[in-house]
């Protein structure tokens, strides 16, 4: 059975890779399933419609069956226990590689995301320079042990994982602020990672809606 992801009918990151359904698409491109994807407005996804497969009215949603899914990490935490390629036979590494999914994005990601909707949301405000450089160093402190554990290794345990494949996105978000510069080792990591074929059509896929809206604008 295909399964049906949704997506941003217009994503707020233009084609940049960043809105969540990429990390659905490569888990998906990586374990070679094949998928449709149903493009919702902001205004679908505040319909009930959107509303009974995501109680947020986010994206992304995973559907095949009967099985309705959110919250991307558990898309992708599902996919990869359904097929292989994505998590190591061996249980323990197994364990590790699903831990460092929940690293991604429930220790990595807050402070990168709290930063990142400052600079967008709040740069006018009195306040903004006095709290850029506390964000800045949350950012880090994060980044520094995510530096130290990876050393010269190409990915967090062994092989490739979904571990992987979650943290990248994650750091993703940090692309266009320079913070990265810092960590030779973790900008070599990402880029490892989207030179993986898997991900060069997971970010086409993506940037082709952005194209594809673009031109009927």
């Amino acid at each position: 059975m295909i399964p049906t992801i949704t997506a941003f009918e217009r994503s707020p990151d233009r084609g940049r890779g960043l809105a969540r359904d990429m990390r659905v698409r490569w888990a998906l491109e990586e374990v070679g399933q094949p998928y449709d994807v149903r493009l919702v407005s902001f205004d679908q996804m505040k319909q009930p419609a959107h509303l009974s497969l995501h109680p947020f009215g986010q994206i992304p949603t995973y559907e095949e069956g009967d099985l309705v899914l959110f919250e991307s990490g558990a898309i992708v935490l599902h996919i990869a226990e359904r097929h292989s390629g994505l998590l190591p036979d061996d249980a323990d590494a197994r364990a590790r590689a699903i831990a460092w999914m929940f690293a991604a994005l429930s220790t990595v990601e807050p402070p990168i995301v709290e930063r990142a909707m400052a600079t967008l949301f709040e740069r006018e405000k009195p306040w903004y320079e006095a709290r850029l450089p506390a964000l800045d160093e949350s950012v880090a402190v994060r980044l520094r042990a995510l530096s130290l554990q990876l050393g010269d290794a190409d990915w967090l345990d062994g092989l490739f994982s979904a571990g992987d494949l979650m943290m990248v996105t994650v750091l993703r978000r940090l692309s266009r602020s320079g913070i990265l510069n810092a960590y030779p080792n973790l900008l070599a990591y990402v880029a490892r990672a989207e030179a993986r074929p898997a991900y060069q059509r997971a970010f086409a896929a993506q940037l082709a809606v952005f194209n594809a809206w673009a031109i009927n604008e």
